[in-house]
């Protein structure tokens, strides 16, 4: 039986790569970190192995950018629009992969939330907010 391959690509389309299950991990972190690089509440992570991990184009219009005194935390983007990519993590021991930068369903919903004491004040669950299916037209 064949390994399924997901893709993923960056905003402008520049940047793009594929990976083999299976998934390690797929986790949301509300570490400070992670709410600084993404800009938002937390990092939505799937973790792979590096072997499963392939650039398929574009691998030098990506940079990475490596916090000195972090263990594990890295981060890479494409240089022209800037979206989140995937990075090695500084052990060399898995590939993270930011799920919004999917281009399908990974077939594998979050399992857990790490670092939840560390979530941002204003963090709620989306499950207690309205929900819309467009941009909400003011009246």
């Amino acid at each position: 039986m064949q390994e399924e391959k997901f893709t993923g690509s960056c905003l402008c389309g520049e940047v793009s790569y594929e990976f083999v299950g299976p998934v390690k991990v797929f986790q949301y972190c509300h570490c400070s970190r992670c709410q600084k690089i993404t800009g938002s509440a937390h990092a939505s992570n799937i973790i792979i192995n590096p072997s499963h991990f392939d650039w398929v184009r574009g691998e030098n219009n990506v940079a990475r950018y490596e916090l000195a005194e972090a263990k594990h935390f890295a981060s890479s983007f494409c240089k022209t629009c800037g979206s989140s990519l995937p990075w090695l993590t500084q052990s060399g021991k898995a590939y993270i992969i930011p799920a919004g930068s999917l281009d399908d369903d990974p077939n594998v919903k979050p399992q857990h939330n790490i670092y939840y004491a560390d979530k941002a004040p204003w963090y709620v669950n989306s499950d207690d907010l309205i929900k819309y299916d467009e941009l909400p037209i003011k009246k």
